[in-house]
């Protein structure tokens, strides 16, 4: 009978199906959210991969494979933030489009608000040393919201209450980049009040809406 080398046997055991080596994503949200809090006490050039496991309570070796490098977990986390900031709920459906855009706010504290502006200078500091990694962010943080008000203009086209000449996918970028902008370079909190200035004195006058500005916004 043919010995098998050490490599052939390695080979042999690659082709099985490897059911003990799936990767348990469970623990994810908790890293995540590790990952967050140490990029706002310690900005991004202070952070390391082992400074979250620690605070995780997890194996560096599992970041590691997750997420190979500092900047990947940094994305990764603000984009699981930017996504429960806006919860997993099904989108609003009020009837009107500022009803719709209005209900989308969610209340968020003080202290979330200081903790949210260390973490996007944390982000900021990443892209001006990868510049390349504009485009990963980009598509985490703005791209998720945009196609919510793309969502909800093309339901307000449909159902006659806005021009379906609007030009959707520009004035869909309109909120989440003025965000963008007003907490990675003003340095300055984004509350209820102004994303309702946005809504009311940019988006609606922008999509032909504007004499109806002046509704109550509870």
């Amino acid at each position: 009978m043919t010995q098998l080398a050490p490599q052939d046997v390695d080979e042999t055991t690659d082709s099985a199906p490897k059911l003990g080596r799936k990767r348990d994503h469970t623990r994810d949200p908790e890293i995540l959210d590790a990952a967050l809090e140490v990029l706002a006490e310690t900005g991004y050039d202070g952070m390391t991969i082992d400074m979250v496991a620690a605070r995780a309570k997890a194996g560096k070796a599992t970041l590691y494979r997750r997420w190979p490098s500092k900047a990947e977990l940094v994305i990764d986390a603000v984009a699981c933030m930017k996504k429960n900031m806006h919860g997993g709920d099904p989108l609003p459906d009020t009837g009107t489009l500022r009803g719709d855009m209005i209900a989308m706010i969610k209340p968020h504290s003080i202290e979330d608000s200081e903790k949210k502006l260390q973490i996007m200078a944390g982000l900021m500091s990443m892209i001006s040393r990868a510049p390349e990694l504009a485009d990963a962010a980009n598509a985490a943080i703005v791209e998720p919201r945009a196609a919510i008000n793309r969502q909800l203009m093309r339901r307000a086209i449909d159902r006659g209450e806005i021009s379906a000449d609007c030009d959707v996918d520009t004035i869909a970028m309109i909120s989440p980049s003025m965000v963008a902008y007003r907490t990675l370079m003003l340095r300055k909190p984004v509350d209820r009040e102004y994303l309702v200035s946005l809504v009311d004195g940019v988006i609606l006058p922008a999509v032909g809406l504007g004499a109806r500005a002046s509704a109550p916004t509870g």
